[in-house]
Parts: structure tokens; C-alpha cells; sequence
């Protein structure tokens, strides 16, 4: 996944849960990885304009909610954008500036609403040659949520799954008043500065930043969060947004829907949906908080 995973689980827990979590996570990357050649998701990319991929329920229903969710063409999530992430490449080693006729061809192929989906067959069919999903803004979220509920089921009772900044609680914590203690990265610190620390209890806490993977070029810092309109990083004076929400899915989802708006918008939606609380930090240290954040401080 491109990251350090951290699974925590109460005491009474047995290595047999441990041996399970660290199993699943290594079937469910390859399941969605957009890196990984043989994964399953990649097949469907590999088919492109060719034909349809059937493909296994979980992998279905995560690409049928970052299509639906990237059809809102004001806000930013989209799965279609994997041209334009293969393009660039930050975050790896090949990583750099394309060309503008480069960024323009790649625009042309990641509309999501050309994805054709298929629910009786579980089908996926990318309809032009070239055309990629990516969800790097979703899968972390989703496998968050499979792996704890499937850990409840077979009888933990309390743990910290922590995918790269994507972090869910469950159950107990082993402080006094039972709460889990989720730290906030300082963008303009090292990796153990925090700008916030959280109290919460079973929830969903992700972060997305524009300061963990960036490319320089010629005095210029480019991030991974990208513009499919411009086919560029989002243009933007955040440094982070926080979300937190019942489930992590949730969280990748307005993290990435929302990060391209101003501060004051993004407390605008988020006051509008039900569950879902923000911290907002900007490149200046400029802290905005929802208005139910008070209950998490």
C-alpha cells in the first residue's frame, strides 16, 4: 500500500488474530492495488476499450461507491484519475513534471462517468484504451473496515488498525477513561510533531496531507493530491484535513471531496453531514475546527 501499517490489539488477544490481520491486508492490496500488475483491479485496467472484468464482490462494491461519489464534478474525489497518477508518478522514485501535452492527452481519459458497471455480473468495463482506475483515495478506508469487522466477528474486542494515516478504533483503549488518544501531524514539523491530539472512542480518523509525498522540481514542490480539471496538484493553502467518522471509508471519501475548497466552505458541507467532524490546518499553522470537534479535544 505504499505505507507503514500499524495493527494494535487488546491483550487477550491471540497471535492466531494477528497471523489473520496481517493475511487479509496482504489479500486485500492485492486486490486493489493500481501498482500491482497481477492485482485484480488491474485487470480490469489492463482490458481497458478491450472488454468487460468480472471481478470479486468487495472490489465491485468499493468501485461502485467511488463512482458514485466521484459523478459530483465541484468536488474532487475522482477513480478515474489513474492516467494522470501514472503520468506523474509522486511518491516514487520515477516521479515527475509531464509534459503540458502529455497532462492534456490524459485528461481526455479519466472521466468516471464513462465507467460501465455491471451489479447482475459484478462487471467493470473501462470503455476507451488507456483509461485506469485508481483507488488510492478509498482503498485504505475500505480494507480499515473489512479487517475490523471481520476481527470483531472472530473475537477481539478492542484495537487500533492504523493504514498510513487512515486510522479506525474499536472497543476499549487501555487509558483510564477508555478513549483512544489519535495524533495530528504538525504539516510544518517533523514526523512526531503533533498539532492536535484526539480522545475517541470506536471511530474513524483519516488524514489527508500534501506533506507526506511530493515531487521538487526546480524551486517548485508538487503534491499528490491532483485537479482533474487541470490535470496538476489541487492548488490550495491546506496543509491537512482531518476527518472523523464511523467508518473510514467515510473519512477517505470527504477527505478527498473536500479538499480543494477553502476552509470556511469545508466546515459549510461538513456541518451538513450527519457523523462527520474536520480539522483543518493550513499552510500557515491556521487551525479550523467543526463545530463538533469540542466533544474529541
Amino acid at each position: 500500500m505504499g505505507t507503514v501499517i500499524d495493527i494494535t490489539l487488546s491483550d487477550d488477544a491471540s497471535e492466531e488474530l494477528i497471523t489473520l490481520a496481517e493475511t487479509r491486508v496482504q489479500q486485500y492490496e492485492h486486490r486493489f492495488s493500481a501498482n500491482d500488475a497481477t492485482s485484480e483491479l488491474m485487470q480490469i485496467n489492463s482490458n481497458a476499450g478491450i472488454k468487460a472484468v468480472t471481478v470479486k464482490p468487495e472490489l465491485f462494491d468499493l468501485i461502485q461507491l467511488g463512482y458514485f461519489h466521484s459523478l459530483n464534478k465541484d468536488d474532487y474525489l475522482n477513480i478515474a484519475i489513474g492516467p494522470l497518477i501514472q503520468t506523474w508518478r509522486i511518491g516514487f522514485e520515477n516521479a515527475r513534471v509531464p509534459a503540458q501535452a502529455e497532462i492534456c492527452y490524459q485528461l481526455q481519459l479519466i472521466d468516471p462517468q464513462q465507467i460501465v458497471l455491471n451489479p447482475d455480473k459484478c462487471s467493470v468495463f473501462l470503455p476507451k484504451k488507456g483509461m485506469k482506475i485508481d483507488l488510492g483515495a478509498l482503498a485504505k478506508g475500505y480494507i480499515a473496515d473489512l479487517l475490523v469487522a471481520e476481527l470483531q466477528q472472530v473475537g477481539a474486542t478492542a484495537g487500533l488498525v492504523n493504514l498510513g494515516g487512515n486510522v479506525l478504533t474499536f472497543g476499549i483503549s487501555n487509558h483510564q477513561d477508555g478513549l483512544w488518544r489519535i495524533g495530528i501531524r504538525d504539516p510544518n514539523g517533523t514526523e512526531s510533531d503533533l498539532a492536535r491530539v484526539l480522545k475517541v472512542g470506536t471511530k474513524s480518523v483519516v488524514t489527508s496531507g500534501i506533506y507526506e509525498r511530493t515531487l521538487q522540481v526546480s524551486g517548485q514542490t508538487y503534491h499528490h493530491i491532483f485537479d482533474s480539471t487541470t490535470g496538476y496538484p489541487i492548488a490550495t493553502n491546506l496543509a491537512s484535513l482531518t476527518i472523523i467518522s464511523n467508518d473510514s471509508v467515510s473519512g477517505e471519501i470527504w477527505t478527498t471531496r473536500l479538499f480543494g475548497y477553502s476552509a470556511p466552505e469545508i466546515l459549510r458541507r461538513v456541518s451538513n453531514l450527519p457523523g462527520i467532524e474536520a480539522v483543518i490546518l493550513l499552510k500557515d499553522g491556521t487551525e479550523y475546527l467543526s463545530a463538533g470537534m469540542s466533544a474529541y479535544i
